[in-house]
């Protein structure tokens, strides 16, 4: 039984380094990621991330998981679904996302043409805004209502009209809107291409609506993050803004479940972050890409520990990662050989009381013949040792070995049975 147990214990342990030395050494990797909706900016970003880190690492292989919107993307997270996803702070959060890198920060712009006597958000009470029509104008409606909720301006109050980019200056400039609400970065996009639009057709440069609460609804919606457009940022002559505004922005990030692991995270993040200039030549949108700052501490979509590890740490090998779960792994390998040297010793120990007992009840059955008085109370004492010698015997045949003790005391208590039956037998007294 021991030898046994010695050697299930021995193909543990190596099965366990085997498996722990092919999973760690073999540098390889199996990633699901959501993509969609087909001819979004995500889905561009996703195929062109798709190639680049497949020819970059020839063992890491990417499988795309289709979804329709960034609820479907954020809902496969949550399920775990896909390794990997693009989420919108402000829309649909898995409970178990966390950051692994900033993919864009994107202005939320209240643009009014130059005459307007629109000079806060708090004034759109009555009016109508326009929203450019794209496959996120319905979460930029969404967007709005916060931030009116944040000033208790009830929704109904603000029209709302959805347009082409290319129709919007016509709206501005006939006043069938008075502002628009653009959502995008601070280059090439929906907010830069308004400002033109409107521009053009009213022949003189929009403004900016600042939103000075920015910190405040900031903290009522983590989503909305506050953010300084510093002048001429969307439009260099006439700049615009004519001076530094502080809005609101939000933020698309790469998001991962919590329960992948660090190596793999930062793994990831590196590579987005070596693998960006090769990212831009397939897509614009990989020119913002950013490290998340570890120190933000946003409840909604905080960043991987993995991640905060490797921009803490700065360059750090994949080898010198995956020497951290080595010795994790030695350690347990080793606290496993423990236990069951333990569980060894104390079932040794169990055994070798066990026999103890054995030899105690020979010696105690020898001296209870020795006393009998009839040959009838003989049996019992002989079928008890019978027992104890079957008992013994088999004890033997699974150790293993031979146990002189056992040999000695069987003998005592056989003899001293035999000797009083003997004397018994011709009526000694």
């Amino acid at each position: 039984m021991r030898a046994t147990i010695l050697i299930a214990a021995a193909l543990l342990i190596v099965a366990a380094g085997i498996i722990a030395g092919v999973y760690f050494w073999s540098p390889h990797a199996h990633l699901r990621v959501t993509i969609g909706p087909q001819g979004s900016p995500a889905y561009r970003f996703i195929s062109a991330f798709a190639t680049v880190t497949e020819a970059a690492h020839p063992r890491v292989h990417i499988d795309l998981v289709p979804v329709d919107s960034l609820a479907g993307s954020a809902k496969a997270i949550e399920d775990h679904t896909t390794d990997l996803g693009i989420i919108r702070s402000d829309a649909e959060i898995p409970s178990n996302g966390e950051t692994i890198a900033i993919l864009r920060r994107d202005v939320i712009a209240f643009i009014v043409p130059s005459n307007s006597s629109i000079d806060k958000v708090q004034a759109l009470t009555g009016k109508a805004v326009a929203i450019p029509q794209g496959p996120v104008s319905s979460y930029n409606d969404k967007t709005l209502d916060r931030i009116l909720s944040y000033y208790d301006i009830p929704e109904k109050s603000v029209k709302r009209v959805f347009l082409p980019i290319t129709d919007i200056g016509t709206a501005v400039r006939e006043k069938h809107v008075a502002a628009v609400l653009a959502v995008g970065p601070m280059a090439p996009g929906d907010v830069v291409d308004v400002v033109n639009a409107i521009k053009l057709a009213t022949k003189a440069a929009p403004t900016l609506l600042g939103i000075d609460e920015a910190d405040a609804i900031n903290k009522r919606f983590p989503g909305l993050e506050s953010i300084d457009v510093p002048a001429g940022a969307l439009r260099a002559r006439p700049p615009v803004p004519d001076d530094t505004v502080t809005t609101l922005a939000i933020t698309y990030r790469f998001v991962a479940p919590d329960t992948m692991l660090n190596a793999v995270a930062g793994a990831i993040a590196r590579s987005l972050l070596k693998t960006k200039a090769q990212l831009m030549a397939k897509t614009p949108l990989a020119s913002q890409i950013e490290a998340p700052d570890p120190d933000e501490g946003n409840p909604l979509l905080p960043v991987h520990p993995g991640v905060a590890s490797y921009l803490s740490s700065g360059e750090q090998s994949f080898f010198e990662e995956f020497q951290q779960y080595f010795y994790v792994g030695g350690m347990a390998l080793s606290l496993i050989g423990s236990a069951i040297t333990v569980f060894l010793g104390r079932l040794r120990s169990n055994r070798s009381a066990a026999a103890l007992r054995q030899i105690d009840r020979l010696i105690a059955i020898a001296d209870k013949a020795l006393s009998t008085q009839a040959i009838a109370d003989l049996k019992p004492l002989d079928d008890e040792l019978n027992e104890i010698v079957a008992w013994c015997v088999h004890g033997r045949a699974a150790e293993g070995n031979d146990s002189a003790a056992f040999s000695i005391a069987i003998d005592h208590a056989r003899r001293a049975i035999q000797r009083q039956r003997l004397l018994l037998g011709q009526g000694a007294p």
